[in-house]
């Protein structure tokens, strides 16, 4: 683990693994991948290695303010996600790098969509992996998230899943309703993706995830105008059957930008990494390599 001091002076930590092709943060060789969580606000600890990722490239996962072990920031108002843009900034400059190469997953590519259309000339490439959508103002209706679980229909644990999606689709919304709906993440639900869903409560600071996507945080226009100019590449990698990231938003994502390649990776859901990391390596290997 290694820290760094944000522009409030909030104490922020990072963790680097794999040697990739040689070298680090430091030193010569590969620059690392600058890794976004998602959750929103949870510990990076649950990207592991990405799926071997961090043997193609050194990795740099950053704790964001009041998770893993960065310090909990004195106002609390700054774990909104516009203003966590300034926190990847302070990294960039802490490590002395001109540009980031940035992946990030899920509720953190919304951080990262900001940092690219606040900071384009300091972004190198930009990997989104199974993204959230609500930086750029795409609606993914109901009807899409039922289809996509429908792929599923042949699990074992497929009825109580599928009613309580029903439940919350129709407005039910429940705890118990959004437990049950967890296998839909993984595209294998086996022991290895319960300890993983398992793991997250306590990796996730519930404050901070209620303020990430507070007012404010998000201005869609203006975001997708920028993005429009964006010269970047940029991945968007979505997962075959993820309910939260179904492949048609993904395509409209994907549109947003001039360079994008668009990936579809089969069998996997939220965590492409988990479901098949030869896959996930192959193709994010290859866009960041």
């Amino acid at each position: 683990m290694r820290t760094f001091t944000a522009s409030d002076g909030t104490e922020l930590a990072y963790h680097l693994i794999g040697d990739g092709e040689g070298g680090d943060a430091s030193g010569p060789g590969v620059p690392p991948v600058v890794c976004l969580p998602g959750g929103p606000m949870q510990d990076s600890a649950y990207l592991g290695d990405l799926g071997g990722l961090a043997a193609r490239r050194p990795l740099l996962k950053l704790d964001l303010r009041g998770t893993g072990r960065s310090a909990v920031p004195e106002d609390r108002s700054s774990y909104r996600c516009d203003r966590l843009v300034d926190d990847v900034e302070a990294l960039r400059v802490h490590l002395g790098l001109e540009v980031l190469d940035l992946l990030a997953h899920s509720g953190g590519t919304n951080l990262a969509v900001l940092y690219a259309a606040r900071h384009p000339e300091r972004v190198g490439r930009l990997a989104l992996i199974t993204p959230s959508v609500m930086a750029v103002g795409i609606a993914i209706d109901g009807s899409v998230r039922r289809e996509t679980a429908l792929l599923r229909r042949n699990e074992p644990w497929f009825p109580t899943a599928f009613a309580a999606l029903e439940a919350i689709v129709g407005g039910r919304a429940t705890a118990e309703a959004f437990q049950a709906i967890a296998p839909f993440a993984y595209g294998r639900w086996d022991e290895a993706a319960r300890a993983h869903q398992a793991a997250e409560d306590g990796q996730r600071n519930d404050e901070a995830a209620a303020a990430y996507g507070a007012e404010g945080a998000y201005a869609p226009e203006a975001t997708r105008a920028a993005l429009a100019k964006f010269g970047a590449p940029v991945l968007v990698l979505a997962g075959q059957a993820d309910l939260n990231s179904p492949p048609p938003a993904m395509t409209e994502l994907a549109g947003l930008f001039p360079d994008v390649e668009l990936v579809v990776q089969p069998g996997a859901a939220h965590f492409p990494w988990l479901d098949d990391p030869a896959a996930f390596t192959a193709a994010t290997g290859a866009f960041l390599s």
